[in-house]
């Protein structure tokens, strides 16, 4: 049962975890490079971080990114907003009140 129930939870966090993740065919690309959703093209093996803080790598089967910010889920939204900081690409939650007030944040999601 132990097992079991750490493959539950195992299965729970690989789900969570590549949520946001997403894959741009290299049909259309050329020969060991991949051409990205702005136009930029990588070199085979290569991997950057985007301006929208994911994590790309480029192989023969096309790009592959991931966002590499945690997502505040669980937090009293009727009450609170969340603030996104791109320079540190991170996620703060504060009071729609007073923004000065951070909230308590229970779950995160990356």
């Amino acid at each position: 049962n132990a097992l079991l129930g750490s493959l539950v939870v195992l299965a729970a966090l690989a789900t969570s975890c590549n949520a946001q993740c997403y894959i741009i065919s290299n049909q259309n690309s050329t020969p060991n490079k991949c051409k990205d959703l702005n136009g930029v093209i990588h070199p085979l093996n290569s991997k950057w971080k985007t301006e929208n803080c994911e994590e790309c790598t480029c192989d023969q089967g096309g790009i592959y990114c991931c966002n590499t910010a945690a997502v505040p889920v669980d937090y009293d939204t009727n009450k609170c907003q969340i603030i996104f900081n791109k320079e540190t690409c991170t996620y703060t939650v504060v009071e729609q009140e007073d923004p000065g007030k951070t909230c308590a944040v229970s779950g995160w999601v990356l």
